[in-house]
């Protein structure tokens, strides 16, 4: 980690540093060459300390990491940022008020020493699925470092920054919020060269409100571009659309409308198989297939596009980037058993989110079942947007709609009512697989989703084995 030592990340952080000898002893002067000692990479989870690694001890709900800096230092920490000083430990500490305050401030100090291109992802629906298209595109030309898992938020993204090595030629980097303010500390950490929002819907609107709210609450970022730095737009979101010029310089957009710079067309869908289509732009036209199912995975495609273009790359390498991008798991991630299709969307759940994977589950499939949980952070709003999941599963023609949790009774109130043929709700997801065999059958399509705090990986592993 370049330019980064014990003695340079307690300047970033405003620690004090501490020498604990074996005996007990501190010291605040130090002749040890440790201190000035280049770090080899940052972690929050002692398991995953390595030699001359940096440990951020935290206090967390049911573990605090400060129970584990002696671990740390038996697995080769060579210092360790924490609020205390364990008794009975000796090493080099970095002592601070806030450990998670001190993990932005180092991340935004050694991003400040980076030369890598920051690519920066936040959108309603779609983040972690463009992300993928992105990094799967830039790496066509250079080396990449992307957001692993569901590294966005204000622990994660400072930890994603940590990992970026010299080789790394662009940081593909997704941001996700849930409340105002949050971006603004996220892309005061990142800086990206290249910002990318993929839609203002209706998420987390328990704090922002409405989708006035969620645009003000993403656009934070702009605040935070590099000089020069561009914003890539999905152009069809009305909200996205009236953000014509960024810090000074005119947004670049995708989508369909008049005015953007990639668009696409001629789509043929493939059902569960993905789709094909043209994508046009100032540099030329191309065809391609995109892998991964669903009409919103060409939006995607399309972001990459403009993100690639950007960055200096070919037609031809955006067109091999877009189909050899991975499907990503409890993202529309399409699951073969001997007797059914799984389309694994759990890992979490928002009604524009929700009414995309139905159109997914629907389009050219038949006998489709839709295993639907509750949707959290939606506000006062929270049942009608249930029922509207409902009346949208009940138009488009889904087979059986199974509704899970409290919330999601109003889901099935709004596909007609629970009849225990085509519309079942179920208070709990062990009430629901009590009865599952009766329910799914072999030919089935069946969808999984939910928000994260339902759990539905629970299900999804039980219907693998089906």
């Amino acid at each position: 980690m370049r330019n980064m030592t014990p003695e340079t990340v307690c300047r970033a952080c405003n620690g004090t540093l501490f020498l604990v000898k074996e005996d007990g002893s501190k010291t605040t002067i130090f002749e040890d060459a440790a201190v000035r000692q280049e770090l080899q990479g940052a972690v929050i989870d002692s398991r995953l300390v390595k030699e001359g690694y940096l440990f951020f001890a935290t206090p967390g709900e049911r573990v605090d990491g400060h129970d584990f800096i002696g671990k740390a230092f038996d697995l080769g920490a060579l210092a360790v940022v924490c609020q205390r000083i364990p008794e009975g430990v000796a090493g080099l500490f970095i002592l601070v008020e806030d450990s998670f305050v001190a993990l932005k401030q180092i991340a935004e100090f050694y991003r400040a020493n980076l030369t890598v291109k920051v690519v920066g992802i936040t959108g309603s629906v779609g983040k972690t699925s463009t992300k993928e298209f992105v990094a799967s595109v830039l790496a066509q030309k250079y080396q990449v470092l992307k957001t692993e898992g569901n590294f966005n938020n204000e622990v994660g993204l400072p930890l994603t920054v940590l990992k970026i090595r010299d080789e790394h030629e662009v940081a593909v980097l997704e941001m996700g919020i849930s409340d105002f303010g949050e971006m603004s500390r996220l892309a005061r950490i990142a800086k990206p060269d290249l910002c990318v929002i993929t839609n203002i819907g209706q998420c987390h609107l328990e704090n922002l409100g409405d989708r006035d709210g969620v645009l003000k609450a993403k656009t934070e970022v702009f605040a935070y571009l590099k000089e020069g730095g561009r914003a890539c737009l999905f152009g069809d979101d009305d909200k996205l659309a009236t953000c014509k010029t960024v810090n000074g310089l005119p947004a670049i957009f995708f989508g369909t409308g008049e005015g953007a710079a990639v668009t696409g067309g001629n789509i043929v869908n493939l059902g569960l198989k993905g789709s094909t289509c043209s994508i046009h732009t100032e540099q030329g036209s191309f065809d391609v297939k995109v892998p991964l199912p669903g009409s919103h995975m060409v939006t995607n495609a399309l972001a990459a596009t403009a993100v690639g273009l950007e960055l200096g790359l070919s037609t031809e390498e955006i067109r091999r980037g877009i189909e050899t991008v991975p499907a990503v798991s409890g993202r529309s991630h399409i699951i073969h058993t001997d007797k059914i299709t799984i389309i694994d969307d759990c890992y979490n759940a928002n009604p524009v989110s929700m009414k995309a994977a139905l159109t997914l589950l629907k389009e050219g499939t038949e006998g489709t079942v839709a295993l639907l949980g509750d949707m959290f952070e939606l506000g006062e709003k929270e049942k009608e947007l249930h029922y509207e999941v409902g009346a949208f599963a009940k138009e488009i023609g889904i087979d059986k709609l199974v509704c899970i949790g409290d919330l999601s009774e109003h889901m099935a109130l709004g596909a007609g009512g629970a009849d225990g043929e085509s519309v079942f709700h179920y208070a709990t997801k062990e009430a629901f697989m009590a009865e599952k065999d009766r329910i799914i059958k072999e030919g089935n399509a069946v969808l999984v989703k939910a928000s994260h705090g339902m759990h539905f990986e629970e299900i999804l592993t039980v219907l693998e084995q089906f």
